[in-house]
């Protein structure tokens, strides 16, 4: 069952990019905005990464640079 997300005060500026980043998928915003909210809930938050990483380390005896977790993230969410 689909449910229903209203956002209030949203600045006309970022609806008019939604709109232009829509358009250049030929969507609807309405469907970009389905997609964006579905990819957003999919991927891990930034803590549950972290956590994954220390368990791992712990595990392996292993170190991974910070600036590495955040650029796996970034091409994660990309």
């Amino acid at each position: 069952m689909a449910a229903e997300i209203t956002v209030d005060d949203v600045p006309e500026s970022v609806r008019d990019r939604l709109a232009e980043n829509a358009a250049d998928r030929s969507q609807s915003l309405e469907e970009y905005l389905r997609q964006e909210l579905a990819r957003i809930a999919a991927a891990p938050s930034v803590a549950t990464l972290i956590e994954k990483i220390r368990r791992q380390q712990e595990a392996t005896s292993t170190s991974v640079p910070t600036s590495a977790t955040f650029a796996a993230h970034d091409d994660d969410s990309a």
